[in-house]
């Protein structure tokens, strides 16, 4: 039913495995003493894939939008019915998943709505979030940090932005929850059948009372949006931020408070919050293994053809370890933003400044309030989330003296 590409000799290797989300790394330094830059995967069983391991290769792909796409379509047309395709992947007519003049249009409306946040306001937001978060439990000297603090803070954050009420956010979560826990692709539809109408509802009522928030911002951009065309941006904003979001959070503070280097340099030394999020984004970013393009054509990238229409999936975590990279096997990345974390070329994230300043001063509260805070279990004892494009914690369990709690900014 599949192609498998041309030239890529040897069996996929499974990305969708318990295995997989244990030790990743290991996975992809196997990969390339087998493959080199151009693995064969299979993303779901007897579903293949091509993932992009390399540095060059990845940025060849990602700056190509004229031989590959990252409109899913065509792909998707040619699944068996009923085939299950991870939300990742599905197409959604927004930025995300168009390509051409109609991706032009939407994510100008994108950009431009993004660029009006106020940062100055978002940090004081993102500050009395994580107060109010930290408060519930500092006087326990222990939590469970994916659950209590990391998902409701970014959940909160970037509800705040799109400007919807907390009840609102809440059923637009579960909403988008029931489409990633959808048994078959019929369950998918309905689920988001039902997240499109919650939304064309609070945006009928928006329209009568916008505010300074994201989504008044692209109803009323130049650029005319229809409602429906709104409501399937705003999903991509909710899906592509809460949950990533979280992971950026917890999986710095896992390096912050464990690796020397971090937990030695937030007393005083020269390495920082923002170095560690800078560090995380390059080895291990919430979206390992996001960036999918599919080939218009059957595409010969390097000494390798790529079968068209069959999924490319740019690891921006596996290509850290390319030699390609410049300064690998230093060990020091302070300052280099060389990784591919967000992106490159015409759909490179739009949303890193908001993102990073919420990532950043969600960390610095955190560790502000609790500065001896630690890990409750060992690094080697926790469980990650399973699935080949997420990099992302279980639960993350930590302890810390008893603290009162601190008052509200």
């Amino acid at each position: 039913m599949f192609s498998t590409p041309i030239e890529l000799d040897g069996p996929a290797v499974p990305i969708y495995t318990p295995e997989f989300a244990a030790d990743p790394h290991a996975a992809y330094r196997e990969m390339r003493r087998t493959y080199g830059s151009l693995v064969p995967v299979e993303i779901q069983p007897g579903m293949p894939a091509t993932l992009v391991i390399g540095y060059r290769e990845a940025l060849e792909i990602l700056n190509d939008h004229e031989h590959f796409s990252s409109d899913p379509r065509t792909w998707q047309a040619k699944l068996a019915p009923g085939t299950p395709v991870s939300h990742i992947m599905q197409f959604r007519p927004c930025a995300l998943r168009l390509s051409g003049s109609e991706h032009t249009r939407l994510r100008q409306v994108y950009t431009d709505s993004l660029s009006r946040v106020d940062l100055y306001g978002l940090h004081t937001a993102v500050e009395r979030t994580a107060t109010g978060l930290i408060n519930s439990f500092c006087e326990t000297g222990s939590a469970e940090l994916v659950s209590g603090f990391s998902v409701p803070l970014s959940f909160q954050l970037v509800n705040h932005m799109l400007g919807f009420s907390l009840e609102t956010g809440q059923r637009l979560l579960g909403a988008i929850g029931g489409i990633r826990v959808a048994p078959d692709a019929e369950a998918a539809e309905a689920a988001n059948q039902s997240l499109i109408t919650i939304l064309l509802e609070e945006l009928d009522a928006k329209r009568g009372a916008p505010a300074d928030d994201v989504t008044s911002w692209m109803m009323a951009h130049p650029a005319g949006l229809a409602d429906l065309e709104v409501a399937h941006q705003v999903v991509m904003l909710f899906g592509s931020g809460v949950e990533p979001m979280s992971d950026l959070i917890i999986n710095s503070l896992v390096l912050l408070v464990t690796d020397p280097r971090f937990a030695d340099s937030l007393l005083g030394g020269a390495l920082s919050i923002k170095d560690a999020i800078e560090e995380v984004l390059f080895t291990d970013p919430p979206l390992a293994n996001f960036c999918i393009r599919y080939p218009r054509q059957p595409q010969l990238v390097g000494k390798v053809w790529l079968p068209a229409n069959q999924p490319v999936i740019v690891s921006s975590a596996a290509v850290s370890g390319d030699p390609a990279i410049v300064g690998m096997g230093t060990g020091d990345r302070s300052g280099n933003r060389s990784h591919l974390a967000w992106g490159a070329g015409p759909h490179v994230c739009p949303a890193q400044d908001p993102s990073f300043v919420i990532g950043h001063y969600a960390l610095e509260q955190l560790l502000d309030a609790l500065p001896e805070i630690e890990l409750a279990q060992r690094v080697d004892e926790l469980s990650w989330r399973v699935g080949g494009y997420n990099r992302a914690l279980d639960a993350l369990p930590v302890r810390f003296p008893p603290t009162p709690p601190i008052p509200l900014p």
